[in-house]
């Protein structure tokens, strides 16, 4: 019997990419989503992957949506905590309301998927996390300090946490996209690209989705059971930790 997946942001962007390359790798894969439905079913008509709606910054919506996903799949063994939100703004400017909504969703949505499921994989004796974080949590963002203390605090979760699952052939991992070429990032003017950005990718381009989506394939094989705790940099040469 196949593995379950489970993709939080998984309809859209790196997350569409990752849903749909581990249901080729042959997992049973669940999408999160937590507003977009129009694009959501469109996602679930092309793909044949099945989509679950609800917000990642609610534990108690996350318990109820896991729920009904193991119903309908089985249970969870890989799990992508890739939903993530920007708020951005100078901090002169940060309301606190821009802080606790990146942090609700980016880092305590971390805990609010991971905890329900833990439990089934440490009886199960496997499991494996995934956890999009960003180059802007290893080396900062001016304009995005909610955004990249939330996506550092996800380096931090993936260490301790990873400590803890290694005894129970859990592992924990994080990967740090560096400039993808989402539908969010070709929205930035092509002068900004071209004379801001791309300049600063020592291999001259935009990553692509399913770049990060092989990783994450890869990290929830058998054959990456020796790796955890892992901070994957995917940037083209940016930054270097």
């Amino acid at each position: 019997m196949s593995r379950v997946a489970l993709v939080t942001g998984g309809t859209r962007g790196i997350g569409a990419a990752i849903s749909v390359a581990l249901s080729k790798a042959g997992y049973k894969v669940a999408a999160n989503y937590a507003g977009n439905d129009e694009k959501a079913k469109a996602f679930e008509a092309e793909t044949g992957i099945a989509v679950f709606k609800w917000d990642v910054s609610s534990y108690q919506a996350c318990v109820d949506g896991i729920a009904k996903v193991q119903e309908a799949l089985g249970p969870v063994d890989i799990l992508v905590n890739n939903a993530g939100i920007t708020r951005d703004a100078m901090f002169h400017k940060m309301t606190p309301e821009q802080w606790g909504e990146v942090i609700s969703t980016n880092l305590s949505g971390l805990f609010n998927m991971t905890h329900p499921l833990w439990g089934g994989m440490r009886d199960r004796s496997f499991g494996r996390v995934i956890n999009i974080s960003s180059i802007n949590g290893q080396k900062g963002q001016m304009g995005q300090v909610n955004y990249s203390a939330a996506k550092a605090g996800d380096l931090g979760f993936t260490k301790a946490l990873a400590q803890e699952g290694a005894a129970k052939n859990i592992t924990v991992n994080a990967i740090c996209p560096g400039y993808i070429a989402t539908e969010m990032v070709r929205a930035i003017p092509e002068k900004v690209l071209a004379e801001r950005i791309l300049p600063q990718i020592p291999v001259g381009r935009l990553g692509e989705p399913e770049e990060i989506a092989r990783i994450v394939v890869f990290l929830a094989s058998d054959d990456a059971g020796f790796i955890t705790g892992s901070t994957i940099s995917a940037n083209g040469g940016q930054f270097f930790v």
